[in-house]
């Protein structure tokens, strides 16, 4: 046993939707429940720096996170919690500063000493560019806002984690343990360097700056293999630590981290399973004391179904509970230490690891990797690999496909209540409130504010400073974002899409059900006297998950078509005005946010509008039943969702949908 029973982790629910009053009701009774942290959700506006009435952000606002759009709203989602004896996370990247700016002057009206600010903000930009997609500025201005917002914060703010480098949507987006370790270490050195270069931070005081880097991991359901990542994470930094940056203390080197477990593993089918899943998952970062996580925070059952409820979040924090306060696991001392089986898999992931590192530094290093697209690729290609593995069969997935039968769930008897839904009127109230806080502040200290905030970023001076005035001006997420486009401009990240490889070969000859697919697009292109059928893949609004629509794009690609895909981040005209100009036979739309109700009958109307409204539109996503049979009526020609797994069968739909959509005879499937 341990000399005494280990501390319990941090407890986290992620968090926010709405508004900052309804977030701040629902993070008061989540801490009331036993919650031992925060973790704020932000709505995609906020997230990518665009002001709740800007057009990009319709359909958006307050649906996967809560909007906050100036200093008000923070004062709003903080009332009543006192935020010098709170633990904030804050799931932000690109607008990290502006938020941590925001959040650090509320809590100064609060009566708080800065110093004595605990918590973390994500500020992980190079993962946004590879899985998430809430980037905002190039590669080199956004390490430069993450250096500035580290050296200030080390400075001033010395308890806060002012970053957390974040692999979590690296393993959503199709990483392997080796992937997910090499591309997150390969981020920390970027950013180390770019602080120890900077100057801003002292030769002496860099043991400050690692000791509080942070990283924020996924854990999936291989959880032997998941432990062994965390151990493997463990070794891999202390030794870079202590190698490349010299850190004598090992308190300092420790590798501290928080999880989310797996939420690309949760299934629409049988939901009622990822209680399991989600159980396992846990269990991989929190039985080894030695590589234990600090924080967890748990999805919910239902979050392939659409967004939980707060009964369902309160289930989730009941799950870690009972693992802290009624078994005898943090009594301790590592029960793995011993194990040949643990050492030999984590010492290989070690050594993969490293590998895949020093092939990235031969390039030229993380940033450069990016730039070139490698990165991505990879990813892309690893996801099309792990999809073409379920759909074989050959990785299974218990109520997908394996052991498909099932009793009717009472869980989700009725769909439409198993989830919380937004009311749509929340958008017109949260225009309505960022207005009326334009109309009330010092517009000549707004003016003065972003001028200096413009000039500082012209310069070298740490971007921290005007942003806090900034802040304390009244300025505006959009405003605040909108001052540094203008200088540092906005940027577009490869897809990785052209340079996958393909994920399933076609049989030319034989009977797989690619090779089918292949046939049917061709007969259909030459009836229609084309040389390739085109489908144009788009992701209209905010929504930077890509992951499905990229896979669609890959897959369809290998059966044969002409795949037009512009990458993330596109209003519904750009999407009609591109279907019209390459003549498509097809419109495919992914959207996970919750925005389809508003975004896909726009595009409809669009099309009908550029005389187009004969090309077939389907959708992809997170969609109830319900919002799936209003897309239906209003003349979407399929909706696919996460129970839909065969990816093959959906470019198959896509066929058909186009035969149907000119008239064509049935094709017959050969016996």
């Amino acid at each position: 046993m341990s000399a005494k029973r280990d501390r319990p982790w941090l407890m986290r629910t992620y968090a926010g939707h709405s508004t900052a009053e309804a977030s701040n009701e629902l993070y008061r009774r989540n801490l009331a429940k036993g919650q031992t942290g925060l973790s704020v959700a932000f709505d995609l506006p906020t997230q990518t720096g665009y002001d709740p009435d800007h057009i990009l952000a319709r359909g958006e606002v307050g649906r996967v996170g809560v909007p906050v759009a100036h200093l008000g709203d923070m004062r709003k989602l903080f009332q009543d919690i006192p935020l010098d004896r709170m633990n904030t996370s804050m799931t932000i990247n690109a607008t990290a500063m502006w938020l941590l700016a925001l959040y650090r002057t509320a809590a100064e009206e609060q009566g708080a000493d800065p110093a004595l600010l605990q918590g973390t903000t994500q500020n992980d930009i190079v993962k946004e560019y590879l899985s998430r997609g809430t980037y905002v500025f190039p590669p080199e201005p956004s390490l430069r806002l993450t250096t500035d917002m580290i050296a200030y914060t080390v400075h001033h703010v010395p308890k806060w984690n002012p970053i957390n480098i974040c692999s979590y949507h690296l393993q959503e987006a199709g990483a392997t343990p080796v992937q997910e370790i090499a591309y997150a270490m390969s981020t920390a050195i970027a950013v180390l360097d770019a602080v120890r270069d900077s100057g801003q931070v002292e030769q002496d005081r860099l043991g400050d700056v690692v000791a509080r880097i942070s990283f924020f991991v996924n854990a999936g359901v291989r959880f032997v293999e998941e432990m062994c990542k965390m151990r493997a994470f463990t070794r891999i930094w202390d030794k870079i630590t202590r190698e490349r940056y010299g850190i004598a203390d090992p308190k300092q080197r420790r590798f501290r981290y928080g999880v989310q477990v797996n939420s690309l593993g949760l299934t629409e089918a049988q939901p009622e399973n990822n209680v399991q899943r989600i159980v396992l998952e846990m269990l991989a970062v929190t039985l080894s004391r030695d590589a234990r996580a600090r924080a967890v925070q748990l999805p919910a059952w239902n979050e392939a179904l659409g967004l939980p409820r707060p009964w369902d979040q309160q289930w989730s924090l009941r799950i870690q509970q009972v693992l802290a306060e009624e078994s005898d696991l943090l009594e301790y001392d590592d029960i793995f230490t011993g194990s040949h089986v643990i050492e030999a898999r984590t010492e290989e992931l070690v050594r993969d690891s490293l590998a895949e590192m020093a092939r990235i530094e031969e390039m030229g290093g993380t940033m450069a990797a990016v730039a070139s697209g490698y990165l991505k690729s990879e990813l892309v290609a690893s996801h099309a690999r792990r999809r073409a593995r379920i759909e074989s069969g050959e990785e299974k997935i218990v109520g997908v496909n394996i052991y498909e039968s099932t009793e009717p769930s009472p869980l989700t008897a009725d769909l439409d209540t198993a989830i919380m839904t937004v009311d749509p009127d929340v958008e017109a109230r949260v225009i309505a409130s960022v207005q009326e806080w334009r109309a009330g502040r010092d517009d000549a200290a707004v003016r003065r504010a972003l001028d200096e905030l413009k000039r500082t970023a012209e310069g070298d001076g740490n971007l921290m400073i005007p942003s806090l005035a900034c802040a304390r001006a009244g300025v505006t997420t959009g405003e605040w974002a909108g001052a540094l486009r203008d200088v540092f401009g906005e940027y577009r990240a490869p897809t990785g899409v052209s340079g996958a490889p393909v994920a399933v070969p076609a049989e030319e000859t034989g009977g797989g059900e690619l090779a089918e697919v292949r046939r049917r697009a061709a007969a259909t292109a030459a009836d229609l006297g084309v040389g390739r059928l085109r489908l144009l893949v788009g992701k209209p609004g905010l929504d930077g998950h890509s992951n499905g629509a990229e896979q669609i794009a890959v897959r369809a690609r290998d059966a044969g078509f002409e795949v037009v895909y512009q990458g993330i981040r596109l209003t519904p005209e750009q999407i009609v005005s591109a279907a019209v100009a390459e003549d498509v036979h097809c419109v495919g739309l992914s959207i996970l946010s919750g925005s389809h109700a508003e975004l896909v009958p726009d595009v409809l109307r669009r099309l009908r509008d550029a005389g187009a409204g004969d090309i077939p539109v389907v959708v992809g996503g997170i969609i109830p039943s319900a919002d799936a049979a209003a897309l239906r009526a209003a003349g979407v020609a399929a909706v696919f969702t996460p129970k839909d797994f065969g990816i093959t069968g959906i470019i198959g739909r896509i066929v058909n949908e186009i035969r149907i959509a000119h008239k064509l005879d049935p094709l017959e499937v050969p016996s």
